[in-house]
């Protein structure tokens, strides 16, 4: 009939929805009542049929509902018991179960929900990126073109030899040292500074930094070499202004990972090879000098273009007081390596690229003992003895460079057991130190390198044999530190 629900056989009202009855149309209604009385009036067309009743719509099962919600969850559960906690912890009682799923309480509900939902469990995680992953070489070409520079002096030294030399130095030594000093001090400080600005995302401010930075240190070096040098020391004081400027415009490169362009301008100083046997001419060492000095400053030029243009500036920067720590940690280990011989500098420059390598991996052992490991006492013994694998390692790079820079440097003072304990002794200062410095505990390692490198001077002037003893106290006093520090598994989260 239309307009009715019929209910198929076997169903009750209590399972389908029921609609009710339509009355009679408003047509039906005015055509019964104009038909007049006594006999059949004219025929009228009969009004159009009512439209069609709406689909049913069943009401949708609050257990498919449920299963939908919670379907992530229960496709990775191993077990009904993990599902019957969620229903819980979502505050579902076992009445609100029994009257809104039919299941007697949560753990049923659960089973069922189990029952029905596929398993999916996810893929292992990727193991997470190792920040302090980086390759050997890499680091070997940042070790040469720390050790490419020595050349420069090779070629320099017969235009430093004028002049009588002071407080039992050779000539010329004095405002090379003091320039030198002057520019490790402030450029290392400066490159704290810039590498903050990268490490913040806005290599914008480490440009401008750098912009106003390094020109400011290569005049400070410059003035403090001119200021040092005595009679007959100009030539000295105006190859220290030059090294002050190389030192400035190195900081640039290295900052701003521009090794590759550093090693290019550094190139012309491989002239000096055939002055480790034959005497080459004035004019061309010179030329060679003016040459790479030249390609650096012009390099760092380029690289210093964009801070000209205007822009903002970021915010959040380090203050300058935070910047001071690094500069004296430079001051401590630059005095270190200068008191330990020209073929001793070599060997140490060289060994930068090897040392900062085992830095990294130290730190990437650190962070990968830190998803292994379950206990404190195993990860302090893992990363003791890593320590100890990692800085003898470098002194074992170190010790093989110190023969090799001896048989090789001209004028090298011979190779004996204490002069290799004591250069040994002071390459664990250094390690150690950046080590404590990449850990950010720069201000224990620039207080330990600047008290070794006082007692090493001290050790030069009154007592040479003492000198092994400084730097042995400043290495056990490290190694004690690093010990405490580095040890915790909060030290090495980052």
């Amino acid at each position: 009939m239309s307009g009715s629900l019929w209910l198929k056989p076997g169903t009750t009202q209590d399972t389908l929805p029921v609609i009710p009855r339509q009355r009679p149309t408003a047509g039906r209604r005015q055509s019964g009542a104009s038909r007049p009385r006594g006999g059949p009036g004219p025929r009228r067309p009969l009004a159009a049929p009512a439209p069609p009743a709406p689909a049913v719509v069943l009401a949708a099962d609050p257990l498919d509902e449920l299963a939908g919600r919670l379907d992530a969850l229960a496709a990775v559960a191993v077990h009904p018991d993990e599902i019957a906690a969620i229903l819980e912890s979502d505050g579902m009682t076992d009445d609100h179960i029994r009257l809104t799923y039919g299941r007697p309480d949560s753990f049923a509900l659960a089973e069922d929900l189990y029952a029905r939902t596929e398993r999916r469990h996810p893929a292992p995680e990727a193991q997470p990126a190792d920040p302090w992953h980086t390759g050997l070489a890499g680091c070997l070409l940042r070790g040469l073109v720390f050790a490419l520079p020595g050349l420069a002096y090779v070629l320099g030294a017969p235009l430093l030899a004028t002049g009588p030399g002071r407080y039992g130095l050779p000539p010329g030594t004095v405002p090379l040292f003091a320039g030198a000093v002057t520019g490790w001090v402030w450029n290392q400080a400066l490159a704290h500074r810039a590498y903050t600005w990268l490490g913040l995302g806005d290599r914008h401010a480490a440009v401008r930094a750098l912009l106003t930075g390094a020109p400011s240190g290569a005049l400070a070096g410059a003035a403090v070499a001119v200021a040092a040098a005595g009679p007959g020391e100009r030539p000295a004081a105006l190859f220290g202004a030059g090294q002050a400027l190389y030192l400035a415009a190195a900081t640039v490169l290295l900052v701003l990972g521009r090794e590759r362009v550093l090693l290019v301008a550094l190139t012309p100083l491989a002239g000096a090879v055939p002055a480790f046997r034959h005497d080459l001419p004035e004019p061309l060492r010179i030329a060679l000098l003016v040459l790479s000095l030249t390609a650096t400053t012009a390099f760092a030029a380029f690289e210093l273009r964009p801070g000209l243009r205007r822009g903002a500036r970021g915010r959040g920067g380090p203050p300058f007081a935070a910047s001071l720590p690094y500069g004296l940690f430079g001051l401590g280990s630059g005095l270190l390596v200068l008191y330990a011989g020209a073929d001793a500098v070599i060997a140490l420059t060289l060994s930068m690229g090897p040392a900062e390598w085992l830095l990294h991996r130290f730190r990437a052992a650190g962070l990968a003992r830190l998803r292994l490991l379950t206990t404190a006492y195993e990860f302090r013994r893992a990363v003791t003895g890593t320590l100890a694998r990692c800085l003898g390692g470098y002194l074992a790079v170190l010790f093989v460079l110190t023969v090799t820079a001896a048989v090789l440097w001209p004028g090298a003072a011979a190779v004996s057991p204490q002069r290799v304990v004591s250069l040994l002794l002071v390459g664990a200062v250094l390690w150690l130190g950046l080590l404590l410095q990449a850990f950010g505990a720069v201000v224990s390692a620039a207080v330990v390198c600047l008290l070794a490198a006082t007692a090493q001077g001290l050790a030069q002037a009154f007592a040479p044999a003492a000198g092994p003893a400084a730097a042995g106290a400043a290495a056990v006093a490290l190694c004690v530190l690093t010990r405490v520090l580095l040890v915790r598994p909060t030290a090495h989260r980052c």
